[in-house]
């Protein structure tokens, strides 16, 4: 008998810090009706709290975790998600470089599935981006349930930062066989930089990079569609 399948929808978005079309930004998250969102570039820095409840209702979404103490990293859920712990990193700053970070949060979906989400975004330095994907992958490899991992990692596939990060997971985009699909930039595509990987244990249904008139004016990146399929606790 085929053990049940719990299926979650997950978004991946860097908003550029919302510098572009805010309405746009807040149209394609909400047709694209995400379980989970996960965000880089959001709030950081004055009024991050309220900003961060913002983007959220904006969406349609609630605040899961990250803000100021993850440096930009937001994790977004709809009602379907209960999150039960949450916890950020902050990378260690090299000086006159910009402050890193990623946010994490274990979650149960409809009450049947648990896993844990995480976002990060890596330095644009490729010095410094290896270290950081160390302790990224040092944080998933310590997560309690199965892992959904989604980050802007600045470098493409077969890169050292992307390769620490990809070890032992499945890259959604591989799985689906969409890996010509790229997400940067909106206005002269040329990489695929925006990742999501998961454990093993779940099951990649559909990938997608959103590339239309409202993500073009939404952000500089394209956001990432994941349907997945996770294993039911018990």
């Amino acid at each position: 008998m085929t053990p049940p399948r719990v299926p979650l929808r997950v978004l991946s978005y860097n908003i550029h810090g919302q510098r572009d079309d805010t309405a746009a930004l807040a149209e394609v998250v909400r047709a694209a009706s995400p379980d989970v969102v996960v965000v880089q570039e959001g709030p950081r820095r004055f009024r991050w709290r309220a900003k961060t409840a913002a983007l959220a209702s904006s969406f349609g979404l609630v605040v899961a975790a990250g803000g100021l103490p993850s440096l930009g990293n937001v994790l977004l859920t709809s009602l379907r998600v209960r999150v039960t712990s949450t916890r950020c990193r902050r990378f260690p700053l090299t000086p006159g470089r910009h402050l890193r970070g990623a946010a994490y949060a274990d979650c149960l979906v409809d009450g049947a599935a648990r896993f844990t989400v995480a976002g990060s975004h890596l330095s644009t330095d490729p010095a410094e981006r290896p270290s950081q994907a160390e302790l990224f992958k040092r944080d998933l490899a310590a997560a309690p349930h199965p892992v959904i991992a989604a980050a802007d990692l600045n470098e493409e596939p077969g890169w050292p930062a992307w390769a620490v990060v990809a070890q032992g997971l499945t890259d959604a985009a591989v799985a689906a066989d969409r890996t010509e699909r790229l997400t940067y930039s909106c206005a002269d595509p040329r990489r695929r930089i925006d990742a999501l990987f998961v454990d093993p244990r779940i099951t990649v249904r559909d990938y997608d990079v959103l590339d239309t008139a409202l993500t073009r004016r939404a952000s500089d990146h394209f956001p990432v569609l994941v349907d997945l399929l996770l294993p039911a606790d018990g």
